[in-house]
């Protein structure tokens, strides 16, 4: 005979369950989720080439040359697509979640534009306003030559040997003929 389960309802199991209740809660109300993705969230990961606000206050327009900018802030990111006269430095601070899409927090775009003899013009840090919406145009390229089935690509081949396939040997010197 099985004696009976017995509880434990003595006052020390009774806090240590209600502690292990409230610590999600209690995590949770000290900083929201930031909180819980300190302790257990992806670590961040810097991307690009973070400019600091400090060096960015170096560079006087008129003053700086490409070289000087360079020498500064190291190679742009990214420089504008038909003039060499802008210089674009990228950077943010992404986190990538199991089962999420990657987050990106805390990106930051500084524009510098150069006048046509090389010297700085102008310096500004571009934020979400400054973007544009892209739209995707959604067509295919036509590829010449047969839109076959997935039955069609599986048993297309069947029958057809090629020259070094299995009983398909073909050629000088090879067959009942040719004396071998």
């Amino acid at each position: 005979m099985v004696p009976p389960r017995q509880t434990v309802n003595s006052p020390r199991a009774a806090a240590l369950r209600a502690a292990l209740l409230a610590l999600p809660l209690a995590l949770t109300a000290c900083g929201g989720r930031t909180a819980l993705d300190r302790l257990f969230g992806p670590v961040p990961e810097m991307r690009g080439n973070r400019v600091d606000p400090e060096v960015l206050r170096e560079i006087t327009p008129g003053v700086q040359t490409r070289a000087d900018v360079q020498a500064l802030l190291g190679s742009p990111s990214a420089t504008s697509t038909f003039e060499n006269d802008r210089w674009y430095y990228i950077s943010a601070v992404s986190r990538t979640r199991i089962g999420r899409v990657p987050g990106v927090s805390d990106q930051r775009v500084v524009e510098i534009v150069f006048n046509p003899a090389g010297v700085v013009q102008g310096v500004r840090e571009l934020g979400p306003q400054d973007g544009r919406d892209v739209q995707v145009v959604e067509r295919t390229t036509p590829v010449p030559g047969n839109d076959r089935t997935f039955l069609q690509a599986l048993f297309g081949n069947i029958g057809r040997l090629g020259p070094s396939g299995a009983g398909g040997a073909t050629g000088p010197g090879v067959g009942p003929t040719s004396g071998n």
